[in-house]
């Protein structure tokens, strides 16, 4: 019987472990996949997973069965959509979607509460949904080159954001002012604004 426990108590350990949330430096040195199909042999150790220039054209529904996974790098591939399921990978910090055909980003992209750091640039995306504003740690948003068009009152929320990329997107000055007075603790980078309505 006790043997049994002691049994109990080591696997209780180790998936906590697995889904304890690591810091940037040692996010950096963890084993990296960089195949689903590796991935999907192990997918409880999957941490961090890098899938750039694949040919994905959709998201990858395999993904959802990493549970742990807190890096995830899609860039360089033509995806379109990210489904509203994104949600379901809880432990993601760190989300990089640049340079593929995404048009929109997720409505409940709030409830990723652990994303640290987003990058979608060199993408169409026109607007970031109200609950971005609910992305409580995010400390740096890449979204240089998209076609933005509006930004939600609820940026004002995200006061762990640090740095912003905003620059080749057409803003106009008094719109780049609204942005620069709901993050004021954040570096935001601008391109010269434009003469333009939003």
């Amino acid at each position: 019987m006790k043997k049994i426990v002691f049994l109990i108590l080591i696997l209780a350990l180790q998936v906590r472990a697995q889904t304890e949330l690591l810091d940037s430096a040692a996010l950096a040195l963890h084993q990296e996949y960089t195949g689903l199909k590796a991935a999907l042999e192990e997918p409880h150790n999957v941490i961090k997973l890098t899938l750039r220039k694949q040919k994905y054209t959709r998201f990858p529904p395999e993904i959802f069965q990493f549970k742990n996974l807190q890096y995830l790098d899609l860039s360089k591939n033509n995806i379109k959509e990210i489904p509203d399921s994104l949600y379901l990978l809880k432990d993601l910090q760190y989300l990089i979607l640049s340079r593929n055909k995404l048009v929109a980003l997720p409505n409940n992209i709030g409830t990723l509460k652990n994303l640290r750091y987003l990058n979608v640039n060199q993408n169409e995306i026109a607007r970031i949904p109200y609950t971005f504003g609910d992305l409580e740690n995010l400390e740096v948003l890449d979204m240089w080159s998209n076609e933005l068009e509006y930004v939600p009152e609820t940026l004002s929320n995200l006061k762990k954001l640090r740095v912003v990329d905003l620059r080749n997107i057409l803003i106009p000055q008094n719109h780049q002012d609204n942005i620069q007075d709901m993050l004021p603790d954040a570096t935001i980078y601008f391109s010269p604004p434009c003469r333009c309505a939003w």
